[in-house]
């Protein structure tokens, strides 16, 4: 039973990265996913979430209009679009589902499984 995060890697300002967030053992549809992240010396910070019924979507401030949340329920699998990336975003993403069905929030203790993260790192 995992969520496994991948797809990130180093890339340069400006440029744009595709993660994901897979479903093994246990499923995603209609749970509220989030991403998270976390950046050297920092504490994690929520990025983004989707509700179960993916008609919902939310963005921290810092990557609102630059990222993008969806979900295929049919692959188990929600993606997290990162375009016109800053060095500011760089971070280990974490993806989790969160305890209830439909909804999703921005609070960690709302999310009980959690991906092991994926390293972004945007630097020229």
């Amino acid at each position: 039973v995992q969520l496994q995060a991948s797809g990130g890697g180093l890339v340069q300002p400006g440029g744009s990265l595709r993660l994901s967030c897979a479903a093994s053992g246990l499923t995603l549809d209609y749970y509220g996913i989030g991403w998270f992240r976390q950046a050297p010396g920092k504490e994690r910070e929520w990025v983004s979430e989707i509700s179960g019924s993916d008609t919902s979507t939310r963005y921290s401030d810092s990557v609102k209009g630059r990222f993008t949340i969806s979900r295929d329920n049919a692959k188990n699998t929600v993606y997290l679009q990162m375009n016109s990336l800053k060095p500011e975003d760089t971070a280990v993403y974490y993806c989790a589902r969160a305890l209830w069905r439909w909804r999703a929030t921005d609070l960690e203790e709302d999310y009980d499984y959690w991906g092991q993260g994926t390293q972004v790192t945007v630097s020229s």
